[in-house]
């Protein structure tokens, strides 16, 4: 019998072609479509939202207007989809922590999170219970098993689209039953396929960094959050100077130069977000740079290293790579030391370690 894999069906071009590619190779395919609560644009402070997270109506409501929006998709592929009840899963593991990471003055990078922790949890369990052996995402990705049983993680094919950052934390159970049938293409690639087989996306836009913020933007988002109370206060520069005030702390992140609105003979950029204090530091560009970090909490997708290594660094998904020595250290924690100073290291961050195109793993920036 044909194997069976679930597919992570978005409802964009990039899982459909992930499903067509399956098919070709004789899998039997299963669509899988999460629901984590957050689909629709709702104004959070609004007395009219009477439904509660995770009641049944809530959910029926949503699992219906899913599928009516990938019937389409579901008739074009001739399988069957399915909808996964992911919102308390959704809500703890990624937007908590995304409110959680703001209040305590760092930066969150939710999709580094939701990888490990929905998809290839919650969903691939879902996966499992439906005889499937394998989840495949519309991922960049490439992977490998080599002779000792252990699997690796590698740069997608096209340098453009490649995302592998966004899976760095995966574990070796997780990585043993993902599959990512676009890691050896590009996206111009899979665009040319999708018109070939005249695939329509349900959905128009691009997939967002983070899917759960609509249209008002993070900082509304976290001001009608009920666990968050912005906190307004002084802004100063690297000398202690103070040069105005600020709305809140979860407004700005390191590197920042929009929203300062503090007058000076050159721009101001975000140097540092002093939480104790709840003080906004500013300063030129030049104190942006940093020659060396500290990463806690790594995920080693293999061996960790017993002795430093030369590696180049992603400290952020747009973030070109940079060599840089790594230090393993005890606890889980490396120091990384760059060749060049960099700008803007920014504390929530993932940064991801590769040695040539292979994935070393990923921890967050202290």
């Amino acid at each position: 019998m044909k194997p069976l894999t679930a597919v992570a069906l978005s409802g964009g071009i990039d899982s459909m072609v992930a499903a067509i590619l399956l098919q070709q190779r004789n899998h039997r395919i299963v669509g899988l479509h999460f629901i984590t609560g957050y689909e629709t644009d709702i104004d959070y402070d609004a007395d009219s939202v009477s439904l509660p997270a995770g009641s049944i109506e809530s959910f029926e409501y949503l699992k219906t207007c899913a599928l009516t929006r990938l019937a389409p998709i579901a008739d074009h592929l001739d399988i069957e989809i399915d909808i996964v009840d992911c919102r308390k899963q959704f809500q703890s593991a990624v937007v908590d922590y995304f409110i959680r990471t703001y209040r305590n003055g760092r930066t969150p990078n939710p999709c580094l999170v939701c990888n490990p922790c929905i998809k290839f949890d919650t969903l691939l369990e879902a996966a499992v219970k439906r005889g499937a052996s394998r989840l495949a995402t519309g991922h960049y990705a490439l992977t490998n098993k080599d002779s000792a049983g252990r699997f690796h993680l590698y740069k997608g094919a096209d340098p453009l689209k490649e995302q592998s950052y966004f899976l760095a934390m995966l574990s070796q159970a997780q990585l043993a039953q993902a599959c990512f049938p676009l890691g050896g293409m590009t996206k111009s690639d899979v665009v040319k396929l999708a018109e070939r087989k005249k695939l329509i996306s349900a959905d128009q836009r691009e997939s967002q960094d983070i899917c759960f913020i609509k249209s008002k933007g993070y900082g509304t988002f976290l001001d009608r959050s009920p666990e968050f109370s912005p906190l307004p206060g002084l802004i100063e520069d690297t000398a202690g100077t103070v040069l105005g005030r600020h709305r809140g702390l979860h407004l700005f992140t390191i590197g920042q130069r929009r929203g300062i609105n503090c007058p000076g003979a050159e721009p101001y950029y975000v140097i540092r977000l002093d939480r104790r204090r709840n003080r906004l530091v500013v300063g030129r560009r030049k104190d942006l740079l940093a020659g060396e970090c500290c990463v806690e909490n790594i995920n080693w997708i293999n061996n960790v290293p017993e002795k430093p290594v030369e590696a180049r660094i992603r400290l952020r998904y747009r973030h070109k790579a940079v060599p840089a020595e790594l230090f393993p250290m005890p606890g889980n924690c490396a120091k990384i030391r760059f060749n060049v100073p960099q700008e803007a290291v920014t504390p929530g961050q993932g940064a991801v370690f590769y040695v040539n195109d292979e994935v070393l793993g990923g921890g967050w920036i202290k």
